[in-house]
């Protein structure tokens, strides 16, 4: 009961995260699990590994109920997610093999770097100058190949990428959001199957997984996170996010001294 709280209340925070900022929760949905599947003992060498492929497949659900939202407003550029969306395909799958390649303590390094880089970026308010204008269809299927293949890897919808890239090439923010939430899906959908293959196999993985994702967790995120997010990508058209941006931040500075200190 206890696990099934916490799921529920990680499903909240991710939704409203996801729809708030475009960001697809998993910043906090991989940190959770990570500590969550470390206290029921899962092997140490598949449990980053089953906190990735299930953040991601719970982004797919999440990222829809997002999206939806964006759209009603009218927000959403989808000849230009088409576009990211192209490349993003390719780069998802990469980046699972990238994680799949790499050990438990290795994937932890990465993430919390990843984690690090982000803080710094929300909590000091970094901006790239937008002094450039978004590239040609052949600059955004690749721009989308880095973004598929670092959230692929990471865990995350893509938002904490895709936002950033669109603002440096002069983007308008809240738009940037609802794109960067369009592009969350073929994130989510292709990094969670690809991790359900290629985790298929694996002997250590415990019972309730199909691959690298968990069935409890996913369910228990599921069904608190997408009715979040619905409030969320609400409250991006309403609010201004600066504070609990640097309040993340913070948290995002916590994760990723946890994640560093367990991988050296």
């Amino acid at each position: 009961m206890t696990l099934l709280l916490i799921y529920l209340a990680v499903g909240a925070f991710a939704g409203l995260l996801a729809g708030l900022f475009g960001i697809g929760g998993g910043l906090v949905i991989v940190p959770v699990l990570v500590i969550t599947f470390e206290a029921l003992g899962f092997p140490v060498e598949v449990l980053t590994h089953m906190a990735v492929g299930t953040s991601l497949a719970t982004i797919a659900f999440t990222s829809l109920s997002s999206v939806r939202t964006h759209h009603q407003k009218g927000a959403v550029d989808w000849p230009l997610a088409s576009r990211i969306s192209m490349g993003i395909l390719l780069g998802a799958v990469l980046g699972v093999l990238t994680a799949n390649s790499l050990s438990g303590a290795g994937l932890q390094l990465v993430i919390g770097i990843s984690a690090l880089i982000v803080a710094a970026q929300m909590g000091l308010g970094l901006k790239p100058k937008p002094t450039r204008s978004l590239p040609s269809k052949r600059g955004l299927v690749v721009a989308g190949s880095g973004i598929g293949w670092g959230s692929a890897l990471f865990g995350i919808g893509g938002g904490s990428i895709t936002v950033p890239f669109l603002t440096w090439c002069n983007y308008p923010m809240q738009r940037s959001v609802a794109v960067a939430a369009a592009c969350g899906f073929p994130i989510a959908l292709v990094g969670g199957l690809s991790n359900i293959v290629v985790g298929w196999d694996n002997s250590a993985l415990p019972e309730n997984t199909l691959g690298y994702v968990y069935w409890p967790a996913l369910i228990g995120i599921v069904i608190t996170s997408v009715p979040c997010a619905r409030l969320g990508a609400k409250l991006a058209h309403k609010l201004s996010p600066e504070k609990l941006k640097k309040l993340f931040a913070v948290m995002l500075v916590v994760v990723a001294a946890k994640f560093l200190s367990a991988s050296l």
